[in-house]
């Protein structure tokens, strides 16, 4: 019996993926049961299914408190600055490394580039401050160019520049590996035929390779725009520190402060509702706007 199965069996194919599917229904679907403690005063020792329940108050607490607006703003602030800055970096950085042509430095560039995807934030965030500490060696060179140092960790107006710039360098190398590979994936006639007209190398990135790339661009874009309310909470958390905290709090260390911390689990719940809702109208506002425009959609 076991040597007339096949691996295009429909069987074999449900029990590969019965792994990863029960991953999604334990740790994503069941926990969204939890989410009706916004309508409540949940307590803790109570349940969810003994306390009571407050139906909008939590959400009209959320919108009458003054923090929030701060923390709001400062999110689509981070959000918005991270896919400005962070997602063409990849791209542009995938680009330039297909144009090199010694394979060898090619692909130690490439291992070198996302060796940073698998350290923790523990490790990076520790490397950023004491590179950009007052003694560390970024103020050590402008101190030796007759500058002041600066405090690049405490100034609110750095803030944003180095927990992005932490976070491109971090990512930047694994992100461009799906660049990279859709790259392989374009016919070389297309270039043997722009050479043969005369096209230079910047000509046939910009008239071949960019237009072939365009359909990854766009779903990863969308992706990308799902995720405008998240921040990485480690970190944010890592380089957040009191005389950041108006430009610096975001609503993932925000929930971690007051929801885990405080205890007021039925607010923070009901932040994380408004977070997914906002969340789903962008995706597929955006993808409505992609099918049209480009015909390009992630659904």
């Amino acid at each position: 019996m076991l040597r007339k199965i096949k691996w295009t069996d429909p069987v074999v194919l449900f029990l590969i993926a019965l792994p990863g599917l029960l991953h999604f229904l334990i740790f994503k679907y069941i926990p969204l049961a939890g989410n009706i403690i916004a309508f409540q005063d949940f307590n803790l020792f109570q349940g969810f299914l003994h306390s009571k329940w407050v139906g909008l108050k939590h959400f009209i607490y959320m919108f009458n408190y003054p923090e929030f607006f701060m923390v709001l703003r400062n999110t689509l602030r981070f959000g918005l600055y991270s896919i400005l800055f962070g997602f063409p970096a990849p791209l542009l950085l995938a680009l330039l490394l297909n144009e090199i042509r010694m394979e060898w430095f090619k692909r130690t560039m490439q291992t070198l580039l996302y060796l940073p995807h698998f350290l923790s934030w523990v490790i990076v965030g520790g490397i950023f401050v004491e590179v950009l500490a007052n003694e560390g060696i970024v103020n050590t060179i402008l101190g030796r160019f007759g500058f002041e140092p600066v405090s690049f960790l405490t100034e609110p107006k750095y803030f944003l520049g180095v927990v992005i710039g932490a976070g491109i360098w971090k990512e930047i190398g694994w992100s461009m590996i799906i660049y990279l590979a859709a790259m392989t994936s374009i016919n070389p006639n297309l270039y043997e035929a722009a050479m043969v007209d005369g096209a230079g190398r910047w000509r046939r990135m910009w008239s071949i390779t960019l237009p072939s790339l365009m359909p990854t661009i766009i779903i990863l874009f969308l992706l990308r725009i799902g995720h405008l309310m998240d921040a990485n909470v480690e970190q944010v958390l890592f380089f957040l520190n009191p005389l950041v905290r108006e430009v610096g709090e975001v609503f993932d260390t925000y929930v971690y402060r007051v929801g885990l911390t405080g205890g007021l689990y039925s607010y923070t719940t009901a932040i994380g509702i408004f977070k997914a809702v906002v969340s789903v109208v962008l995706v597929v506002s955006l993808n409505k706007l992609s099918k049209k425009t480009t015909g390009e959609t992630i659904y």
